[in-house]
This record gives C-alpha cells, sequence and structure tokens, in this order.
C-alpha cells in the first residue's frame, strides 16, 4: 500500500511539471508566512521574478501559511510577499543553493500607506453613501469617473474642494478615450449640473481633513481563489508614446507604489494560440505594432505590424481566435476593417466591407461563431464575414447612431452556436438578435440598473439629457458591454458595467434574467464562458476577476497581484484538461496567465519540496 501511495504522489508531482512546463532541474521555491506575533498567514499574495526576466509567477499561501512555486528554472529571484494592511517583505534567493523563502509581516502603521495599498473597488466602496445625497455622488462617481482611468489612480491623491473642482473642470471634457478634445469639446452633463455638489463630496472622502470614508476589512483569497497561479508578462511601452524608459517602472506588483499612470501602455484585448503563444491587440497610436505575441517561456515580444496610409502601424482593439488557431481582429489602415492574422506564418489580411455597407467601427469587438463565421461590430450594428466566399452581410441595429439621446454605436458582440449574432448598444441598455437565416433584428431591452433616491429637478435634468454615451450615463443605466456566448449551450451573457451585474440571456427565447454580481462596486466588462459552463468575467474598474457557476450558483473571485489593472477583455484557451485564462493588464502593460491548481497538484508539490 505505501508503495502504491509513492507512485501516485510521483505520478501526480509529473503531471504537474507537465502542466507548468517544467524541466529536469527547476526547482520548487516554497516557504512559510506569518504575521508579527509569529501566526500563520493565509491567503497572502507572493511573487516571484528571475532576474533579467520579464515575466512574474504569483501565488497564494495556503491554510498553514505555506506557499509553493510552480517549477521554475535554476537562477537568482526576487521573492517579495504582501497583504492589504501589511508592509511589503521582500527577498532573494538563489535556487541553485536555496529552495526556500520565509517572510515575516508587519502592519502598516501609516493611514495613508495602507489606502494607497488598496486595490480600487475597495477605495470605491469606503465612498460614503449613507444619505440620498451621498449616495447620488457616489454613484456619479462609479459611472462618471472611470471610463479612462481606475478609480484608485484618482482617489490614492487627496484635494480640497477647490482642487477637486479643478480636476473635474477637466474631467468633464475628457471623453472615454482619455484624450482631451480641446475648448470646443461637449461636457460631461452628469458631472456639470452636480459639480458645485461633487467637489464638495469628493474633499469630504479625500481632502486635506478627516476623511469620510469607512474602509472595510476584506478577506484574503481561500479555497480554489488561494490555488491561482498568476503569470505576468511585461511588454515594453508603447515605444512612441514620449516615454523615457522600455518598462514601466511602477509595474503594479508592489501594491505600496499605488496605482501607476497608463501612459504608454501597449495591450488592449489579448488571446492565447493553440500552442500557447500569447497575442494582443495595440489600440494606442504606435509606429512599429498592429498585433503583438509572447513567447511564453521566454517573454520575447515580437511586433506584427500592417501599415495604416498615415505611415504608422494601424491600430487594432478587438481580437477573437477561430477553430484553426487563426486570429480575427479589427484595424485601422485608413478605413476601419476587419484582419485575419495567420498564426502559422504571422501573415496579417485585411479585408474590408463594401462602400455600401458601414465599415467596421465603434468600439470594435470580434468573434467567431462554430460555423467559422466571423462577427464584428460597426458603429451601426454588426457585420458577419464569410471567410471562404470573402463577403460580408451587414445587420443594423434599430435604434441608429447617432440618435436624439446621444451615441448608438456597438460595443460588445458575440455569436451563438446556431450562427446567428448578438451585439450592444451600451448607451441604450438594448441588446440585439441577428437571425443569419432570414436577416431580421430583434431587441432585447437590459432592465434600469437599481439608482440612488433622485429630486424631480434631477429626474427632469436626466431626461433632458441628449449625449448619453459610454461615459455619461443615466444613474440607472445597465451599460450592456461586452459578452460572450456559451458554444455548449443557449445562454448569451452579457457584461453590465454600470449595472454591477451579468445579463443572462436565453439565446431561443430572448428572456433575460439579472444575475448581480458579488459586490455592488463591482464593474463588469466581458465575459467568456468555458465548456463546464462556468462564466469568467473581468472588472475594468477591480483588481479582480469573477467566475459563475450556473449551476450551484456560486462565485469564485481571483485577485490579481497588480494594482489598478482596468483589465478591458477577457479569453481562455481549453486544452489537454487544462484551463487557461489570458488577460490584458492594461494599465501597467502587462499580459496575465491564470491558471488554477488542484489541490493533488499542491499536495504533490509539497511532498517534493521536503
Amino acid at each position: 500500500m505505501r508503495q502504491i501511495f509513492r507512485f501516485r504522489i510521483a505520478a501526480t508531482l509529473a503531471l504537474s511539471l507537465l502542466a507548468f512546463g517544467a524541466m529536469a532541474a527547476d526547482q520548487i521555491l516554497h516557504g512559510a508566512i506569518v504575521d508579527a506575533s509569529g501566526k500563520p498567514l493565509e491567503g497572502v499574495t507572493v511573487s516571484a521574478k528571475q532576474e533579467g526576466s520579464t515575466r512574474t509567477v504569483s501565488i497564494y499561501t495556503d491554510g498553514q501559511g505555506q506557499y509553493f512555486f510552480p517549477p521554475m528554472g535554476e537562477g537568482k529571484y526576487r521573492v517579495w510577499a504582501q497583504a492589504l494592511g501589511l508592509q511589503t517583505a521582500k527577498g532573494q534567493v538563489d535556487l541553485a543553493a536555496a529552495r526556500k523563502q520565509d517572510f515575516r509581516l508587519e502592519e502598516i502603521t501609516d493611514p495613508e500607506a495602507r489606502f494607497r495599498q488598496l486595490p480600487g473597488e475597495m477605495m470605491v466602496a469606503a465612498l460614503p453613501d449613507a444619505t440620498p445625497s451621498d449616495a447620488r455622488m457616489k454613484k456619479l462617481f462609479m459611472n462618471n469617473c472611470a471610463g479612462c482611468h481606475s478609480p484608485s489612480f484618482l482617489l490614492q491623491f487627496r484635494f480640497d474642494a477647490e482642487g477637486w473642482n479643478k480636476i473635474l473642470e477637466l474631467m468633464k471634457m475628457v471623453p472615454v478615450t482619455g484624450v482631451y478634445p480641446g475648448p470646443k469639446g461637449r461636457a460631461n452633463q452628469m458631472i456639470e449640473h452636480h459639480q458645485k455638489e461633487f467637489a464638495e463630496y469628493l474633499a469630504r472622502a479625500r481632502g486635506p481633513g478627516e476623511s469620510s470614508m469607512k474602509v472595510a476589512p476584506r478577506a484574503r483569497p481561500t479555497g480554489e481563489a488561494a490555488r491561482a497561479v498568476w503569470t505576468l508578462y511585461d511588454l515594453p511601452l508603447n515605444p512612441d508614446a514620449g516615454i523615457g524608459t522600455r518598462y514601466n517602472p511602477n509595474d503594479g506588483t508592489d501594491w505600496s507604489r499605488g496605482t501607476t499612470s497608463k501612459i504608454g501602455e501597449l495591450p488592449h484585448d489579448g488571446g492565447l494560440g493553440l500552442d500557447g503563444t500569447i497575442y494582443f491587440t495595440a489600440a494606442g497610436a504606435n509606429n512599429v505594432v498592429t498585433i503583438g505575441k509572447v513567447n511564453p517561456q521566454t517573454g520575447e515580444v515580437t511586433y506584427l505590424k500592417a501599415d495604416a496610409t498615415n505611415g504608422q502601424a494601424s491600430p487594432t482593439h478587438g481580437l477573437a481566435r477561430d477553430a484553426s488557431g487563426n486570429f480575427w481582429f479589427d484595424v485601422n489602415p485608413g478605413r476601419r476593417a476587419l484582419g485575419k492574422l495567420d498564426t502559422k506564418t504571422d501573415k496579417i489580411t485585411i479585408y474590408q466591407t463594401p462602400d455600401s455597407m458601414a465599415p467596421v467601427g465603434g468600439a470594435v469587438t470580434v468573434d467567431v461563431d462554430p460555423q467559422g463565421m466571423v462577427w464584428a461590430s460597426t458603429p451601426q450594428g454588426v457585420v458577419r464575414f464569410d471567410p471562404r466566399t470573402e463577403t460580408f452581410t451587414e445587420y443594423k441595429s434599430l435604434i441608429p447612431d447617432p440618435n436624439p439621446k446621444g451615441a448608438g454605436q456597438t460595443y460588445g458582440v458575440a455569436a451563438d452556436r446556431d450562427g446567428n449574432g448578438w451585439w450592444a448598444q451600451m448607451a441604450m441598455d438594448t441588446v440585439y438578435h441577428a437571425d443569419a437565416a432570414t436577416g431580421k433584428v430583434t431587441a432585447v431591452k437590459i432592465p434600469d440598473a437599481k439608482a440612488p433616491e433622485a429630486s424631480a429637478q434631477d429626474h427632469a435634468f436626466y431626461e433632458s439629457m441628449s449625449d448619453l454615451g459610454f461615459n455619461a450615463p443615466m444613474p440607472w443605466s445597465a451599460g450592456p458591454r461586452r459578452m460572450g456566448t456559451d458554444k455548449n449551450g443557449d445562454v448569451l451573457w452579457v457584461g453590465n458595467s454600470w449595472g454591477a451585474s451579468f445579463a443572462r440571456i436565453d439565446t431561443k427565447t430572448k428572456a433575460v434574467e439579472i444575475v448581480p454580481l458579488p459586490d455592488p462596486t463591482m464593474q463588469a466588462y466581458h465575459a467568456v464562458i468555458d465548456s463546464n459552463h462556468n462564466v469568467w468575467g473581468n472588472l475594468w474598474t477591480s483588481d479582480r476577476l469573477v467566475k459563475y457557476d450556473p449551476q450551484a450558483k456560486s462565485w469564485t473571485v481571483f485577485d490579481l497581484p497588480v494594482r489598478g489593472t482596468e483589465i478591458r477583455h477577457i479569453g481562455s484557451l481549453e486544452k489537454d484538461g487544462k484551463l487557461t485564462i489570458v488577460v490584458p493588464v492594461y494599465r501597467t502593460s502587462q499580459m496575465g496567465l491564470l491558471n488554477v491548481r488542484s489541490e493533488a497538484e499542491i499536495a504533490a508539490l509539497k511532498a517534493a519540496a521536503k
């Protein structure tokens, strides 16, 4: 019996090593973490980065305060451990000589240092909302002040009412792009209407005096969330953004440094090739990259370029993989179009819609249906592209763009397993269905989100607004953004970015069910569904991902090891029984991979480390 047990442990360890690409000489870095009194700490984030590498691996301690990294090659590593409210502990390990690094974490006594460490969703949750006025201002902040930056970037600073007013004076003019349009730009009506009250509210929360914010403690990861392994790959900063450094000096992995500026960030969407190569789109203007790819073993970044008419690289936004492993994306060589990357040859091919159709556009997203048809957004709806005949079919939204109430551009796009298309008019709280066989387009209204109490005068003003868009929603706007379909079921999942929820839409009956996220500060962006029908979602203003099991109606929340992530896309690859989630860590210019280890895999590592 003892021999059988040893064989099982050895077999499990071998599988674990294969799962994480281990080589014979690889070592298992491990250790224990305790607090100042010597008590073991569960759910502490532990990270390791080899000298000269752009690859950071992060894991979490177990119930005994112990941690075990996946096997890593010999070399010198920086190792650090951190948890909310505790000082970051740092060490150096040479795996050729030692494999163990213990840490003792001390409390942070400086209140501002403790606050700067917080992820954005905890800062937002701490904003006061006990009175109707404060609740309105908190909702205004969540809906209108995070369109072009993480809330933690803003709230890590303190200003008096005059200072906040100056910030609001600028930000009411800055659209979701984050680019100031000049003095002739149109002001955000919601911010302008509440500006004085809003500045005073923010000054009470993050001003020079005593703060009205109340930060609630949060439990550290346990269970499945604590078995997560994050691998982050640093990407070079946009070389044409005027940045004087190749990589971001504050890459978000040391929480004590707060949330970094996003100047020079590179990735927007991301995906995994069938061989595990990481791909990303580059939405910002630059001269070198249309599609980038990362070698997951070495971290080497390769740029692939399609020329634009202005001499720069054609920018890209959305990204989707087809059954052959090729990637489809929007591309803008001059007139926005659909692009294809052949991953075997690195060849980029561009397909333009006919002049009689709208160009690919809007906030572009792409999906591929099981029949191999490619769906992409346009400002007026969507197009479906047949790669075999190289022909487009257009489907239009029933509410035009623009319309008397504001922007009607498409945001999210998805295709169901029957080959039909779905898309969202985010500002209009409407999702559309295109029947590919008949061409018929049907609208599905997303229910209003819960909104704070407002006066009759405010309601009258809200109803009079005519600039509804990605950065000026109603207080009750749901904001259906990006979406994903269950290719093994008949369900569409939509991220309601202002509604703190997913919308579950039956693709046959079009019935809508609102599934609230675990916390009202969470703002959903996109969804991808695995083969077990689980819904994985990124939260653009939170440093977290969520997994929803619709059978058990249960949530798992995964913490990222980075501050100010602003993740705008989520993808996946299922291969050899393993699921890998891929996300572009937008603000810090990184690509992130999430794997969840089994208890047996960790037990095997623990046995091998002794």
